[in-house]
């Protein structure tokens, strides 16, 4: 038996949590266990929210997607990672990314950033692009190519 007074604690900790940002279901959940809430407490207040449409995990890897590739550009292998950390399940993982191209990706922030290595030699803007990359999540082989790319369009210019 589920005690009203706890239930509403509990849901009322969700939507507080819930108005930051969008969530998945596993931070939801690990935020309401932390919170105090008993397991079928929070199962309870999950299957209410799901029914509300807060809580869809397929939405919130699309959201967490979006504004990787809005605002802090990465690599698929990083928001992969970003995804699974906040316990969304693997096949929407695969289901959401299936579409990034780290090339382009990997391009884009390239040319983003080339204002600040124009004034470079060849060593020092592979060694800096290189690092910015790298810390995206790109795999060496794609900052390689990158690299080559965006000298030779430098090289052109």
């Amino acid at each position: 038996m589920i005690n009203n007074g706890a239930f509403q604690h509990c849901l009322d900790a969700a939507y507080r949590y819930l108005s930051y940002r969008p969530r998945s279901e596993g931070e939801l959940r690990q935020r309401l266990s932390q919170h105090g809430c008993n397991s079928e407490v929070v199962e309870k207040a999950i299957t209410k929210l799901k029914e509300l449409n807060l809580i869809d995990d397929s939405a919130f890897a699309q959201f967490w997607k979006d504004n990787r590739l809005s605002f802090n550009l990465k690599s698929k292998r990083l928001i992969q990672r970003e995804l699974r950390s906040k316990k969304v399940a693997a096949e929407i993982v695969e289901q959401v990314t299936s579409d990034l191209d780290d090339e382009d990706n990997a391009y884009k922030l390239g040319c983003s950033r080339m204002h600040a290595l124009a004034h470079l030699d060849y060593p020092d803007f592979h060694r800096r692009l290189s690092r910015y990359l790298g810390y995206r999540g790109f795999s060496y082989e794609v900052i390689r190519r990158t690299i080559a790319r965006l000298w030779q369009e430098r090289e052109q210019h």
